[in-house]
């Protein structure tokens, strides 16, 4: 896929949040990326397994009352471990949705225990 298709993929993830969450998203930068480097999962300590996506920043209920004048955070999804893990267009977007969903619930403050439990929650039809 070519990295506008999957760049219009991220966008429409990001409008199908729900509207009390899109409005208190602010100061974020959210870029497509091809591959994550080496030395990131080398930092992360990620020898086996793919990362999707990765959100760098200050959750929102880290910040303190005088969080400001910083940097955007970012949120960054990786196109080509995506498509390497999805075996048609359809599961690239779903991929593509659940990863953006994913990192966003971090930039709210949700660990990625609670994010698995309601991804787990969704799966299961709850």
């Amino acid at each position: 896929m070519n990295r506008l298709a999957f760049e219009k993929l991220v966008q429409h993830s990001l409008q199908r949040l729900p509207r009390r969450f899109k409005l208190k998203i602010k100061n974020i930068s959210i870029e497509v990326e091809d591959n994550p480097s080496a030395a990131l999962l080398s930092d992360m300590k990620i020898q086996s397994g793919t990362l999707f996506g990765l959100y760098q920043g200050v959750p929102l209920t880290e910040r303190e009352w005088n969080y400001g004048n910083v940097l955007p955070d970012r949120i960054v999804i990786y196109q080509r471990p995506i498509e390497a893990a999805a075996s048609s267009p359809d599961e690239i977007e779903a991929i593509v949705l659940d990863t953006v969903m994913h990192e966003v619930g971090h930039y709210f403050g949700f660990g990625d225990e609670e994010l698995h439990e309601i991804e787990e929650k969704k799966k299961e039809g709850g």
